[in-house]
């Protein structure tokens, strides 16, 4: 599941709280709506994220990590700590909050 292209990067995202839809999209550069929302439901799938739909014109969606999902910071930096290691200085970087 972390292997997914973006699923880090959405994770990344919400670690630091809770966001809208079109936040997410904004701190996920290159990620489309669809693939967003395929990532999302997929992370709620697997008990990582709550989804909230907040009444009201407009209707908004908000998304959180779980327990489950912060629990992933700790393997999340050192993921970072060994890309940073062991990955040419070239290959994309990791977010810099998990950095060390």
């Amino acid at each position: 599941m972390l292997g997914k292209r973006w699923t880090g990067l959405v994770l990344a995202a919400l670690m630091h709280g809770p966001g809208h839809f079109a936040q997410l999209r904004r701190a996920v550069p290159g990620i489309s709506e669809r693939m967003l929302s395929d990532r999302l439901t997929e992370l709620a799938s697997l008990g990582l994220v709550v989804r909230t739909v907040e009444e009201g014109p407009p209707l908004r969606v908000s998304y959180r990590l779980t327990d489950a999902g912060l629990a992933l910071r700790p393997a999340m930096t050192e993921l970072t700590r060994w890309a940073d290691t062991h990955l040419p200085d070239e290959a994309p970087g990791c977010p810099s909050e998990f950095r060390a």
